[in-house]
């Protein structure tokens, strides 16, 4: 017996990846319920092959339901997510509602799938931070090596990290630098096309941004709460995928062919790391892909045991979607979830 799997904010970037990644990947769903807001609802959205009739979520009704993958804001999953769990439902949300939630597990399953089962608490499960993600997949098997004491990370991250008015903005500005327009900014704080901004999400007092706040005490809570992490996180005129430059200190030696080697064998990672012009990855080439991409691993020379690297990831994706349904498939496959029985 298959499953019934609800996707929430399915008119959105993420929503529309969930549902294609849901059909690429065979996902075992007997049914598939695209919902969203009442204004959206009789949209159609593409479902493999198929197409889905948009519902709202306002008036559904969930008892048969046994996964919500929720994507629609962290308003709405605030509202909505625990009414939906009170149902019986696994919700596993993408927003950053209950991540650092004591009794909600935040997974990434290359990393720390058995912590899955924690959902039963409140039958919901978090899913990271996009730079999180991609993050903490390059770094797990190298923690398990060396063991991570700090990290330094700066990100550079897509517009399509903010939503489709953020890709719309950039799309627009380009437009109207080449026609000589004005360019005109609405999404963001400065003009992103063209140009970084050195701001994601709100100052906190420390003059840190949320952002980087959040890959901080993400990582320490799906990786090891020891691990000291710092972070700058920039907005760059890419649409698609994050890029990071990573430096790491460890408490034991670990060199770059170590290093490289625990990660062409690791779980999610793509080694691509040719010491010539063009061998490494960028956003092009991870856009649309499943993997973490890792590139240019060598050792620091100015710390004790230090590595850095340049990791790549299509954040709409791993950063999102794929993970949310890896996540449901790592419930299936640890029998941890059964499929409702079907009314006759």
């Amino acid at each position: 017996m298959g499953y019934k799997v609800a996707v929430v904010g399915a008119t959105g970037n993420v929503g529309r990846e969930m549902l294609g990644i849901l059909a690429e990947r065979r996902f075992p769903a007997d049914e598939v319920v695209a919902l969203a807001s009442r204004r959206s609802q009789g949209l159609e959205v593409s479902f493999g092959d198929a197409t889905l009739k948009v519902k709202a979520l306002e008036n559904y009704d969930f008892s048969d339901v046994d996964i919500c993958l929720m994507s629609a804001g962290g308003a709405v999953s605030k509202e909505w997510s625990p009414k939906i769990a009170a149902q019986g439902v696994v919700v596993i949300d993408n927003s950053s509602t209950w991540r650092m939630d004591p009794d909600v597990p935040l997974i990434v399953p290359e990393v720390n799938a058995d912590a899955v089962a924690g959902f039963r608490k409140k039958g919901i499960i978090a899913n990271p931070n996009c730079s999180t993600a991609q993050l903490v997949v390059a770094l797990k098997p190298l923690h398990d090596k060396a063991t991570i004491r700090r990290v330094v990370v700066s990100t550079y991250q897509s517009v399509s990290g903010a939503g489709k008015d953020a890709m719309d903005e950039l799309d627009r500005q380009t437009k109207a630098i080449y026609t000589l327009q004005d360019v005109e900014a609405k999404k963001f704080p400065k003009r992103i096309a063209f140009n970084l901004i050195p701001q994601i999400d709100v100052f906190m007092e420390d003059g840190f941004t949320k952002e980087e706040w959040k890959m901080n005490v993400e990582t320490r809570k799906i990786l090891d709460p020891k691990i000291r992490l710092t972070a700058t996180c920039v907005r760059v005129p890419v649409f698609i995928s994050h890029s990071e430059s990573v430096n790491i200190e460890f408490e034991n030696p670990i060199t770059a062919d170590e290093a490289r080697e625990l990660l062409r064998t690791a779980p999610g990672c793509l080694v691509i790391d040719k010491h010539e012009p063009g061998g490494y990855a960028t956003p092009y080439e991870a856009t649309g892909e499943d993997a973490t991409y890792i590139s240019r691993i060598r050792e620091d020379a100015t710390v004790e045991n230090g590595l850095a690297f340049w990791c790549v990831s299509d954040n709409l994706r791993k950063g999102a979607a794929l993970n949310a349904i890896q996540i449901a498939e790592c419930l299936i496959n640890r029998k941890l979830i059964t499929a409702k029985k079907k009314a006759a």
